[in-house]
Formats: structure tokens, sequence, C-alpha cells
């Protein structure tokens, strides 16, 4: 059925699943469980975070919070953001009442591979439950912040020559690696595993992407030439002077997730941040999603930069899509979420207009089925 925007509509909800969706669904006396009424409301798919920290730099606990990056040694492909994201953050709450129902959660950039990110829902105590796709994506790094980390420790890397170069060995011993293993299976021989090489494996088969902290237009295209090489999938994150390079970003395919926006030009590498880049990318028909890269800008502001981006020129539509359905496909959980379809899982936000205005209030937040957030008041 072709996708559809209901002015009065209806959705089935049943075993966490949207089951209908559709103009006018009669209840019947088979119906169960509540009837939720939001007249006169937007009803949309839960917004969706495709790149931050929460969980992981935790909000008010300064240090002890602090697990976004490993910062010893600068390739650690086996690290896992799961192993240290705390559902207890308080991050999460917010994000559930800005309608914020999933989040791709990662390891910061200090490293040139910073380890393996996961995309997660927003509500829960017990994070295994709240894990979408695990591993999801693996961390690489560009530019200033793995320089200046190891470079002012008299460590590799501090140039960029040295990013690029200890990226490619990395992946030509993974690629080695995965060679002699699949010529191990083939013989029915055993090959020593080795725990770090078995993280690339997802990467190499294209199972997931790196993503990759790019922010600087040189940086982007380091990251494209390297992906390339070993043709790996790949986001481009930040993507902070992607205007500049729109139709060698274009032909590359690959699509960009762009921000923060809503934050100080703190370094040289973002001398030209601005809401205008979601806009110039997707007229240059690359597909973009929006990030607050929380905590650098607060993830209860994401439909707020969303909206950023469609003045600047991305558009309502497009600023729409950049946290919801664009987010979930450069995520590769568009079979799950980010959109209101039949099969999907059942998670809605309500709010009492465009979630992008500033004076929009979201009443209500669903996530598999079960209303997580509600507005006082609402029903």
């Amino acid at each position: 059925m072709a996708k559809r925007n209901f002015d009065r509509g209806c959705i089935l909800i049943k075993n966490k699943k949207i089951q209908r969706v559709f103009e006018q669904i009669d209840a019947d006396e088979n119906t169960e469980g509540i009837v939720l009424d939001a007249k006169n409301n937007w009803v949309m798919p839960g917004l969706i975070e495709a790149h931050c920290h929460m969980g992981i730099s935790e909000e008010k606990t300064g240090d002890a919070g602090n697990d976004c990056n490993e910062t010893c040694k600068p390739i650690t492909p086996h690290l896992k953001a799961v192993d240290a994201v705390n559902p207890m953050d308080a991050a999460f709450h917010s994000a559930i009442k800005a309608g914020i129902t999933s989040a791709m959660i990662g390891p910061g950039s200090a490293n040139v591979v910073g380890g393996q990110f996961v995309f997660m829902k927003t509500k829960g105590r017990k994070i295994d439950d709240m894990v979408v796709l695990e591993p999801a994506a693996m961390k690489v790094a560009f530019g200033e912040n793995p320089k200046n980390n190891y470079g002012k420790n008299n460590m590799m890397p501090s140039t960029r020559m040295t990013i690029g170069a200890m990226l490619r060995e990395e992946l030509c011993e993974a690629r080695q690696y995965a060679i002699r293993e699949k010529e191990a299976e083939k013989n029915n021989k055993d090959i020593e595993y080795d725990h770090k090489m078995e993280s690339w494996l997802p990467v190499l088969k294209r199972k997931i992407p790196l993503k990759a902290h790019v922010h600087r237009a040189d940086d982007i295209l380091t990251a494209i030439r390297i992906a390339k090489l070993f043709d790996l999938d790949m986001t481009l994150d930040h993507c902070t002077e992607g205007h500049l390079i729109c139709e060698e970003i274009k032909a590359s395919g690959y699509p960009a997730i762009v921000g923060p926006n809503l934050a100080s030009r703190s370094k040289i590498e973002v001398q030209y941040m601005d809401f205008k880049t979601a806009g110039l990318l997707h007229k240059a028909g690359i597909e973009v999603a929006v990030t607050t890269d929380h905590p650098v800008s607060l993830i209860q502001y994401l439909p707020v930069c969303a909206g950023l981006a469609a003045k600047e020129g991305l558009g309502v539509e497009e600023g729409l899509k950049a946290i919801t359905i664009n987010a979930a496909n450069i995520c590769g959980v568009s079979s799950r979420v980010g959109s209101i379809e039949t099969g999907k899982d059942a998670d809605i936000a309500v709010f009492d207009g465009n979630p992008m205005n500033t004076f929009t209030n979201c009443l209500c937040t669903m996530i598999d089925g079960e209303i997580v957030y509600k507005a006082k008041g609402f029903f």
C-alpha cells in the first residue's frame, strides 16, 4: 500500500506492533486495551537520534559517568557501547519527553577506531531488552580529535597522514584475517581466534557501516577514499563542511548525519558550521539525518535542530524525515522504526503541533505499544 498522510486517521496496535493504519478503524467486541483519542494533534512515528552519546557520557555525574572515549590506545574496534550505556542517565527521560523513542549510541571520536555503536530504544532499565541492533556501526574518526588526543602525548596519530595510515593498516589486517577465516572454514579447520579482528567482520561483509566522524571537507574525502578502497558502507557523521563538496558526496553514495549545529564553533574544523548544510546536501540528492550529538547539544532539542535546518533550506517535510525515516534508513533499522506502517514497532509520539516548532509540546510517547510518557491532562 502506498504511504499516506491522513488528516484524520487510526492506528491499531497489538503485541507491540502496528497492526493496521487506515483512515477509519472501528472498534468491536474483539478489540482489547484502551482507545487513545489524539484528535486535533499530530501523531507521528517516534523521533530518532541518529548519532549521540546518551548514557555513555552521562549528565550530572562528571568523570564518574564519562565512558565515551578510551584514550590509551588509538585502535579499539572491539569496544562495545552496549557495555557502557547507562539507561539510568537522566537524558533518557528527556528524550522520551521530547518524543524520541530510539537512538544510535556509541563511543566518541578520540580514537582512530573507537568501537561499536548500538541502536536502542530510549525506555528501559536493562539494556539487553532495549537493543534493536547491536553492533550497529563501527566508529572511526578523522581530523582534530584523534590527532590532538594522542599528539599532545607524543603518540601516534599526531597528523592526518597517520590517521589515514593507521586505519588502512587496520583494515588490511582485518581483511587478511577474514580471508584466513574463510579458507579455514572451507577446509574445515580452526583459525586462531582474534577478538579485535572478529569485530571487523560485520563491517567487511557490509552488514554494518563505518560511522565516520568527519567535519572538514578534506577529512570527508579521505573517509570516502578509504571506504571505497575497502568496498565498505559508511555514514558521514557531522559532515560540517559537506555543503562545500556536495557533488563529491553525492557521487560516493554515502548518507550524511548533520550536526550538532546548535553548539559553538569550538575548534577550527567546525568554523563553517551552519544549519544550511543539511538543506544543501538534500538538494544535491544526498540522504540526510539531523543529530544533536548529545551531550554536545541536548537530545531534547533534536526536533528544534531539525526545525532550524528546515528553516535554512531543508524544508518542513525533509526536516521531519531527518529525525524519522531518514534516520532509520541511515541507521539500518527502517524495517522496525521510522514510520507508521503495518508490521513496524509501535513507537509513536503525539504532539500538539509540528514538533519542529519551539512552542510545540509532546503530549504522549509510546514505545513498543506501551505509553511511557503522557503530559498532564492529555487523557
